[in-house]
């Protein structure tokens, strides 16, 4: 039993255990344990915090997101509500205006139409009055011709126009 080596490092220990408990290790031990217990608490209390604020920094935004999503949406529907009617507007704009000009050459079309007839009646009645100035110069002489060459250029004039 002396002589072996486990009894002697069994003794060692024994007698190691009782100085550590003499000069107080175990109070010392106990003292860096609870102080690291209570580090490790601290620690865990601060990761709960920063957990919990960590969640209400994502609802938030995710409410954040949630709330642009709709104003975004709501500014889609409106931005394409805005160029149907624009859309429309134009339209309307343009068949007025097709509409104006379909007139205003519709009236031109007849002012021209007007303004030829009356070119083309006073040529016939320039035509006609030196026609009959002529057949009327040649086969009447005399102060009756003139007379009646007078009173029918003016009846033709009047007729004509």
């Amino acid at each position: 039993m002396f002589s072996e080596p486990e009894f002697w490092v069994a003794v060692g220990f024994v007698i190691l255990m009782a100085v550590f408990a003499y000069v107080g290790v175990h109070r010392t031990v106990l003292k860096a344990l609870d102080r690291r217990s209570e580090r490790i608490r601290a620690e865990l209390d601060d990761a709960r915090r920063l957990k919990e604020e960590a969640a209400k920094l994502l609802a938030e935004y995710k409410a954040r997101h949630a709330s642009a999503e709709r104003e975004a949406q709501d500014i889609i529907t409106n931005a394409k509500a805005e160029a149907e009617r624009i859309a429309a507007e134009a339209k309307t704009k343009m068949e007025d205006f097709v509409a104006r000009r379909t007139k205003t050459a519709e009236s031109k079309i007849a002012l021209a139409e007007a303004q030829a007839l009356a070119d083309v009646r006073a040529a016939a009645a320039d035509a006609a009055v030196t026609a009959a100035s002529t057949i009327l110069s040649q086969s009447v002489k005399g102060p009756v011709a003139d007379d009646l060459l007078a009173k029918g250029i003016a009846e033709v004039r009047q007729k004509l126009n």
